[in-house]
């Protein structure tokens, strides 16, 4: 990708970034704003992609993503009294264009990558290390199923105390 691509992209991705998180700020409707703070995770992800921290990108959205914003947005489904949504109008043409322009980007972009074989990496590699650590001889692969099983025995938990009411 020219140096040229990574500025422009760099740059959009930061104002998203900047957008969302004035969103997350601004809106009063609470759910919207958890939606806000998902579209600030995914772009700060992607810019960790182009700082080639792609470890860190995919803890970025396996963790915060996929897991801490979940969570928020189950919170706030659960404390609040559950409205109906706004009604069919304006909004969804907005939203329709919005998505359509996110898959021609992400489609885009995936078109453009010069994806690299595991034998010439571009920069030197962040997750074989860190899975050889993790994983390997001297691993922590205990550590991590006991974390895994902790979790699901914690939202088993949740789902325990919300079905008694």
């Amino acid at each position: 990708m020219p140096e040229i691509t990574y500025s422009i992209t760099f740059y959009l991705m930061a104002a998203i970034a900047v957008a969302a998180a004035l969103g997350v700020i601004i809106l009063r409707d609470v759910f919207r704003a958890a939606l806000s703070l998902i579209l600030l995770f995914m772009t700060v992800a992607g810019i960790y992609l182009l700082l080639h921290a792609d470890f860190l990108a995919i803890v970025q959205i396996l963790i915060y993503v996929g897991a801490i914003s979940v969570l928020i947005i189950v919170a706030i489904m659960l404390t609040r009294d559950a409205r109906q949504g706004q009604p069919l109008g304006k909004i969804k043409w907005v939203a329709g264009i919005v998505a359509l322009a996110l898959i021609g980007v992400i489609a885009w972009g995936v078109i453009n990558t010069a994806f690299y074989l595991s034998s010439t990496p571009p920069l030197e590699e962040t997750v074989k290390p860190l899975g050889n650590l993790l994983f390997g001889n001297p691993g922590y692969m205990l550590t991590s199923e006991i974390a895994a099983v902790l979790l699901l025995s914690a939202i088993l938990g949740a789902i325990a105390v919300i079905r008694e009411k």
